[in-house]
């Protein structure tokens, strides 16, 4: 167990990521300038990185090399990001706050904020690309072809696109959680299986128990965000707050009531615990993690 707290190993993390993310983004003064000024506008200096320390938790239960667990950190983080810039842009959400800043098609204008988002997630695959993320070339292939299905039409894409078309409507349980294990859960899910993947192998029982952790965790995230998008201000977000009941978007606040959808998330987090706990010391990080999503305040 480490002796570090869980505050003293998530900051270690995040400014991992930071100097990570930095070294990966072209530099601002090289041409094209003003796309790599927006590309690092867009990832530098702001989130909570939940990916990237989902990544090196995940890292903990098999002593994996930090290099590599920031290797696929930074391309979550970059996929992330620019499902972040496309999200906000005027033919999608059509939002003017993101990270407590003006959004990248603000700051800047919508066609730079479409190449944005087109550069960092090619940008990401170049990056996985380049480097081991473990010790079999063929493990290594599987692993980004996990990272492009968690992205594409049966991952994030797929449920931005459920999410679009689902507005103004009554979604049951199910249907609400079908677009969230799509559309936000699929990149949570690919950061606990990729980072556990970075070390020593697991057996394929062990590897689909952090399946459902990260299936779980996925969900759990969601739950929260739109607890706190009902209930915190657009200061504490660093986003619009209400944005989806304004949008009239279904969500588990919309079709639980606060009250419900924070049981809820009580569940998820229950789940979460009892699967991690035959993994002992080794998931600590995990663990520490899933109370810090369901009980966070941003």
């Amino acid at each position: 167990m480490s002796h570090r707290s869980f505050s003293q190993w998530m900051g270690d993390i995040q400014q991992r990521t930071e100097a990570a993310l930095d070294r990966a983004l072209p530099a601002a003064d090289v041409a094209p300038e003003r796309l790599h000024q927006a590309m690092r506008y867009a990832v530098l200096g702001g989130g909570k990185r939940v990916r990237p320390l989902l990544v090196h938790a995940a890292g903990q239960l098999v002593q994996a090399d930090n290099a590599r667990l920031d290797r696929i950190a930074s391309a979550l983080e970059l996929i992330h990001a620019y499902s972040l810039v496309h999200d906000d842009m005027p033919c999608m959400d059509d939002d003017a706050l993101r990270r407590g800043k003006p959004t990248v098609h603000v700051e800047y204008d919508e066609a730079t904020a479409l190449l944005v988002g087109d550069a960092l997630q090619t940008l990401a695959f170049q990056h996985v690309a380049e480097a081991s993320l473990c010790d079999d070339p063929v493990r290594h292939i599987a692993m980004i072809r996990q990272l492009a299905i968690a992205s594409g039409s049966r991952g994030m894409a797929g449920g931005q696109a459920i999410d679009l078309a689902s507005v103004g409507l009554e979604l049951n349980l199910s249907e609400l959680e079908f677009m969230h294990i799509h559309k936000t859960g699929a990149l949570i899910r690919a950061s606990i299986a990729l980072g556990a993947q970075c070390g020593r192998p697991l057996g394929d029982e062990a590897m689909a128990t952090l399946d459902h952790v990260g299936k779980v965790v996925g969900l759990l995230f969601q739950v929260v965000d739109d607890i706190l998008d009902a209930e915190a201000d657009t200061a504490t977000l660093g986003k619009t707050a209400g944005k989806d009941a304004a949008n009239d978007k279904p969500t588990y606040v919309s079709l639980l009531g606060v009250s419900r959808a924070r049981e809820l998330a009580e569940e998820m987090c229950q789940d979460a615990l009892a699967s991690l706990a035959p993994f002992g010391d080794t998931a600590q990080r995990l663990s520490e993690l899933t109370r810090f999503i369901v009980r966070r305040q941003f």
